[in-house]
């Protein structure tokens, strides 16, 4: 028995250490990549992979020869591919956002009231610019981005950087605003561009109403980390996308409850 004990190897400190920081990069990494296209893209490389080793295991040798060959490049692949999502986890570990995220669930649970009234203050104003634009039907596009990445909004952006307001978002909204033709983003508690074209939806199994701005709304929650308001034009209809999916003709209480939940 004492032999059999002694067999096992000794677990320290630092080996424990070791699996607890594999495993917070791990989530970090889940959290970054979650409800995007590039989760999609991970399981295509993982599938992969999986099947190399299958066709190796039964000694299938065309097979093996061409998924060897996407094998052997699969870190430069996952490099590109994954570019954004690389840029993202380096800005968090620069900004250190993990830190503030655990000041968040801290003061969460330990100053619930607090905190709920705090974001109330904060959505406020763009429902009640929503409300007016519903009433004046006036079409808009508002996004909130979890991470703003530069290099994606600015490249087709007017920068703004201006503290979120109701009249300020009506603005940019009224058709003889030069910025309303386009999406608003919001991201770090601010109105950080306007006038932004985003990437179109590819899915082809919308209702015939949708229009570029429904399009726009879907496809930049399926490439970021992101959710949307869509106001129609012709309706005045709230729409609500996230993760690629899209819920039409929302109310105000269901709109206060997702922006409690998301923003």
């Amino acid at each position: 028995m004492q032999s059999l004990l002694q067999s096992f190897p000794k677990i320290t400190f630092f080996d424990i250490l070791d699996v607890v920081l594999v495993a917070f990069i791990i989530y970090q990494l889940y959290n970054l990549i979650r409800g995007t296209i590039a989760a999609n893209i991970f399981i295509g490389f993982a599938v992969i992979f999986a099947l190399n080793f299958v066709v190796k295991a039964l000694d299938m040798k065309l097979l093996t020869v061409i998924l060897g060959k996407f094998v052997d490049v699969g870190i430069i692949a996952v490099i590109v591919v994954f570019q954004q999502e690389v840029r993202r986890f380096l800005l968090l570990v620069g900004k250190n956002a993990s830190l503030q995220r655990n000041k968040a669930w801290w003061q969460y649970f330990f100053g619930k009231t607090e905190v709920e009234k705090n974001n109330y203050a904060r959505i406020k104003p763009i429902i009640d610019a929503c409300k007016s634009m519903k009433q004046t039907r006036t079409g808009a596009l508002i996004v909130f981005a979890k991470y703003y990445d530069e290099q994606f909004y600015q490249n087709s952006c007017e920068v703004v950087d201006a503290k979120i307001s109701k009249r300020l978002l009506e603005s940019i909204f009224q058709k003889t605003s030069p910025l309303h033709d386009g999406a608003v983003v919001i991201s770090e508690n601010k109105i950080k561009s306007a006038s932004c074209i985003l990437p179109l939806t590819e899915k082809t199994d919308l209702p015939a109403q949708f229009g570029l701005r429904h399009r726009a709304g879907i496809g930049v929650t399926e490439a970021n980390e992101a959710t949307a308001i869509i106001i129609s034009e012709e309706t005045g209809e709230l729409s609500y996308a996230k993760q690629g999916r899209v819920k039409m003709n929302i109310s105000f209480a269901e709109l206060e409850k997702v922006l409690n939940k998301d923003f």
